[in-house]
């Protein structure tokens, strides 16, 4: 059926305006001019109308501003958000050092002198005090040798003495007398080495402690580098560990320890740090520990691995509340709010404890952050803190108003 522009669509609120020109007969025409048009044509045009409108629709909304989206989204006013305080506090970091005991004092034992072993005094495992024997060998060719070097010293000495005698009633020259004494010298510094190499044929334990297992046996030969059995000192255990340089300022002599072992998992062993070394280690930034543990009924073996759990107060740190975060991509945000307004902050964050975090940038003490609704803000949006009147912002544009949507704390 024929229709004109001029009249209103149906299903349209208004009359359609065309802003261009149509050509009749040649010649250009303004609009509203009416026109007769086919069915076809009539769904055409009906069809643009309405993308005409739907555009126009989203136009004025976003004319309207972000903030008028955002106000429809959240029922008409700004989101509600409970915030927190940033604070200044304590904190206690607790650091696990893996520890290795040690013997207080730890030897292989080894014969000074190439010889037979001709009596074994010791059992395996078997504690001994200083002193001690614990491993003869065969002495008979060094006994030979000792009573030649004693002879010998003898027969120098009684020279030495008829010379000197004589030497009184000027019969022999004081040349002949200090070569005399020089040969006794000689003489007797030979019997000292052949009762040292004989006291080296008793192997005798430097220290007490407990006796390792026996490499040996009766007959067999024995030189300077055969270890024999190994000998330690676990009386006293010395433990073994690094710290990070972070806490040089915690480690210092007479410091109390803690240390658990896996071989005893109920059982918690203390001792006092005896020495800290003088450097950091360049590579790894650690410092080398080192602690005393009794260790009086032996529970500890030398190897054993230990955790050391150390401890460090700090004052004044800047904590803040571990709900406040928001992960992203490997990064840590806040929103903190700013004269009614979310600001997102990224921050960066050092020890943790329960609830709280350390804030090592990002924050000030004071300031207030989210801490519950940030899935309903983002920066820069207007948000109303709990306790806060209700309403939306005044005193200024949608677009650039920034009026607070609660006291500032």
């Amino acid at each position: 059926m024929p229709w004109s522009i001029g009249e209103k669509a149906s299903g349209f609120g208004g009359t359609l305006q065309w802003g261009g020109q149509i050509r009749f007969g040649g010649q250009p025409e303004l609009f509203p001019r009416t026109m007769s048009l086919s069915r076809s044509q009539h769904a055409l045009r009906t069809n643009a109308a309405t993308g005409v409108l739907a555009a126009l629709a989203m136009l004025l909304a976003g004319c309207g501003g972000e903030e008028a989206n955002n106000m429809a989204r959240f029922g008409g006013g700004p989101p509600l958000v409970v915030t927190e305080s940033v604070l200044l506090g304590d904190i206690t970091d607790n650091y696990t050092a893996l520890a290795t005991a040690r013997a207080n004092e730890a030897i292989d034992v080894t014969p000074r002198v190439s010889s037979v072993v001709s009596a074994i005094r010791f059992e395996e495992g078997q504690s001994v005090n200083e002193g001690e024997v614990l491993v003869e060998l065969d002495s008979r060719e060094i006994r030979a040798d000792l009573d030649l070097a004693e002879a010998n010293l003898r027969e120098r000495r009684s020279r030495y003495g008829r010379l000197e005698t004589l030497a009184a009633s000027q019969v022999v020259s004081e040349v002949e007398l200090e070569e005399i004494q020089a040969q006794l010298q000689v003489a007797e510094a030979q019997v000292n080495s052949a009762r040292a190499r004989l006291e080296d044929t008793i192997i005798r334990a430097p220290f007490s402690g407990e006796v390792g297992l026996r490499r040996i046996s009766i007959g067999g030969l024995v030189q300077p580098n055969t270890v024999i059995t190994t000998l330690d000192d676990t009386a006293v255990m010395k433990i073994e560990f690094s710290v990070p340089e972070e806490y040089l300022s915690v480690m210092r002599e007479d410091l109390a320890i803690e240390a658990t072992a896996a071989a005893w998992p109920d059982r918690a062993f203390t001792g006092t740090v005896t020495s800290v070394d003088s450097r950091v280690d360049p590579m790894t930034r650690s410092l080398a520990v080192v602690a005393l543990m009794p260790n009086e009924d032996g529970a500890l073996k030398p190897g054993m691995f230990l955790q050391v759990d150390i401890s460090r107060r700090r004052e004044n740190v800047v904590l803040a509340p571990e709900a406040a975060l928001v992960p992203r991509q490997g990064r840590q945000f806040v929103y903190v709010v700013d004269e009614g307004r979310a600001e997102e902050r990224q921050v960066s964050l050092g020890s943790r404890r329960p609830g709280q975090v350390e804030i090592l940038g990002g924050l000030q003490p004071g300031e207030q952050i989210v801490t519950q609704g940030v899935q309903r803000i983002r920066d820069g949006l207007p948000v109303r803190m709990a306790g806060a009147p209700t309403g939306p912002p005044t005193g200024g544009s949608a677009a650039g108003a920034r009026t607070p949507a609660g006291p500032r704390q």
